[in-house]
């Protein structure tokens, strides 16, 4: 005779599982990884496989030899999303050994000294990308002219948008800004683009990054709150600026240029480092926009997007207890 259990609820199980959404974030980066590969060729595509094989082969490595774990975690998808995206996150002739160290920063420092997957405070593939920033600052800056399909470590190198906006700032002379490729240029990556460095291999078309946005909140993998507010902000502050002062860019052009698309939609977003609550995201987002803008303009490096994103990771558990969802069945204390 056979017993009944029952168990506490709930008992209805959806689909949603760490394989379907990061499997669906792959999906998503398919656009940026085609326009990479037409605009950088064989160097966007040694890079990339680099990076992937690096982070999956350093998760194994780890989890069997270290850790000592018997169940390897390398096929639900977060090596390969995070080689993907410190591969997006590079120039498209860094050399593979430092995209090896840069994988292995990453994955060894940025996500399994945490304990792997859901325990890591920081976006793994910034760590790996900021560590490289700093050690090799040189090989880091150095932004390959699209167009260049066959070249890799001897490709020719141009000024990025972002490098141009650094120079009008720091000149104070806004007729600088005359050099920057057009809104639509910036927004599809195509003609004047060509002629000056296009920057790291996922900042070459915002289109294609937001081809991924709209898969992703169809399929539900992510929601609005974190890349809107971030991309909002961005708009309004350094809208106010602009007007303020015509030596700082205009805000569409803030918007579209570096890896503000790449960071809004694809890294701020992870779901290990950025907050529970709509409220949250709400409250991360509008930071993260204002960081960058001010790292942007008034730090040492044009590109300040990286850095927000980790900063703001930092404080996610103090908005995690700041803005707490409310608990089911709670009665209003002016109710009581």
């Amino acid at each position: 005779m056979s017993k009944l259990i029952v168990s506490l609820s709930p008992h209805a199980h959806g689909t949603d599982s760490v394989e379907r959404n990061m499997y669906g974030v792959i999906i998503a980066l398919i656009p940026a990884l085609l326009v990479s590969l037409w605009f950088f060729g064989i160097g966007s595509a040694i890079v990339l496989a680099s990076s992937v094989i690096a982070c999956v082969f350093f998760e194994w490595a780890i989890n069997k030899y270290i850790l000592r774990r018997e169940q390897t975690t390398i096929c639900d998808g977060s090596a390969i999303l995070t080689g993907l995206l410190l591969g997006f996150n590079l120039p498209s002739n860094l050399p593979v050994w430092i995209i090896i160290i840069g994988a292995l920063f990453a994955i060894g420092v940025g996500k399994m000294t945490f304990g792997g997957l859901g325990q890591n405070p920081f976006n793994p593939a910034l760590v790996g990308r900021c560590f490289l920033l700093v050690s090799f600052p040189a090989q880091m800056t150095s932004w390959p002219k699209v167009g260049q399909l066959t070249s890799y470590l001897d490709a020719e190198t141009g000024a990025t948008p972002l490098a141009i906006m650094k120079e009008a700032i720091k000149t104070g002379d806004s007729n600088v800004l005359d050099q920057l490729p057009s809104s639509l240029n910036m927004f599809v990556g195509t003609s004047d683009v060509a002629s000056m460095g296009a920057g790291a291999l996922g900042e070459i078309c915002a289109l294609a990054l937001l081809i991924g946005l709209a898969y992703m909140l169809w399929k539900k993998i992510i929601t609005w709150h974190i890349p809107v507010s971030i991309i909002a902000t961005v708009f309004v502050f350094s809208g106010l600026l602009h007007l303020a002062n015509p030596v700082y860019a205009n805000p569409v052009a803030e918007i579209l240029s570096g890896g503000l698309m790449l960071g809004a939609i694809f890294m701020a977003t992870d779901y290990v480092t950025s907050p529970m609550t709509s409220k949250g995201q709400i409250i991360y987002g509008v930071a993260i926009g204002f960081l960058t803008v001010a790292i942007r303009n008034w730090g040492s490096y044009p590109e300040g997007m990286s850095f927000a994103i980790l900063i703001m990771n930092a404080f996610t558990p103090l908005i995690n207890i700041y803005v707490k969802p409310k608990r089911f069945g709670e009665v209003p204390a002016k109710q009581q």
